[in-house]
């Protein structure tokens, strides 16, 4: 599982970094990314941060 940031509705207020660094971090851009494989240990974790992320940026996929 992954999480997946949709970057044009994103607007980095970076709960989701800090509420799974494990799979999400603010880019450069200061725009949230999902950028590895989440732990098997995470994805309850990524899966509230979806469903808390206030503008619905967040989704959370099979990686494949």
């Amino acid at each position: 599982m992954k999480g997946y940031v949709d970057k044009a509705l994103c607007v980095g207020c970076g709960m989701c970094a800090a509420s799974c660094p494990e799979g999400f971090r603010l880019g450069d851009d200061g725009v949230a990314e999902g950028y590895q494989e989440l732990p098997a240990e995470s994805i309850e974790d990524a899966q509230q941060v979806a469903g808390d992320c206030p503008v619905g940026a967040i989704t959370i996929v099979s990686a494949k």
